[in-house]
């Protein structure tokens, strides 16, 4: 049976709206919920990049277009953008670290949007991911990318893992997602 609930789906089809009104619903419902999101970051009607954002509040970048990476790191680039590691896993890991540590009764939710191709580049971000996919009394609600080009292998693990199960989100049914995700989450600890 399913653990772990992750909504998949093109660039801008609405999984991170989704993921963040499951928050919601499920924090309402009384559910210990922890998590990061990735937000656009728009400057004149233009896409520059991505913030992390922890659902106390903090927020840095992800990525950024325009700005030199650190010497050494040009790995560290997806397209135009320039991955700003050490801001992504200082407000990521702590989420992550924490997953499984409400006292409260019941499963604790960790939301993780996303793990994608910049989120990748973290080493630390990998394991704490497997680790909390492995946490008792954790569900992992998250999002990963349809798959495009080389395989991202924790992207194939996730999807492929026995505990997952997988919602393809489109256009025409995200409006009508929400129950069914919240309910799959909320029956995940069971």
């Amino acid at each position: 049976m399913a653990r772990h609930v992750f909504l998949t789906g093109p660039p801008g089809v609405g999984k991170t709206t989704l993921i963040q009104k499951a928050s919601e619903v499920l924090k309402s419902c009384g559910v210990p919920v922890d998590a990061f999101y990735t937000e656009e970051v728009r400057q004149g009607g233009r896409r520059i990049g991505f913030d992390v954002v922890t659902l106390s509040g903090e927020r840095g970048p992800l990525s950024r277009t325009g700005s030199e990476p650190p010497p050494g790191k040009r790995e560290c680039c997806v397209g135009q953008y320039v991955v700003d590691l050490a801001s992504f896993e200082q407000l990521a890991l702590p989420v992550l670290r924490n997953a499984g540590s409400s006292s409260g009764p019941g499963p604790s939710v960790c939301v993780i949007d996303e793990v994608g191709k910049m989120e990748l580049f973290s080493q630390p971000f990998i394991q704490a991911v497997r680790r909390t996919l492995s946490t008792p009394g954790t569900i992992v609600l998250g999002t990963i990318p349809i798959p495009k080009g080389r395989p991202l292998a924790l992207v194939e693990e996730i999807r492929t893992r026995k505990d997952v199960k997988v919602f393809s989100v489109t256009k025409e049914n995200r409006n009508h997602l929400l129950p069914e995700i919240v309910a799959c989450v909320q029956s995940g600890g069971k």
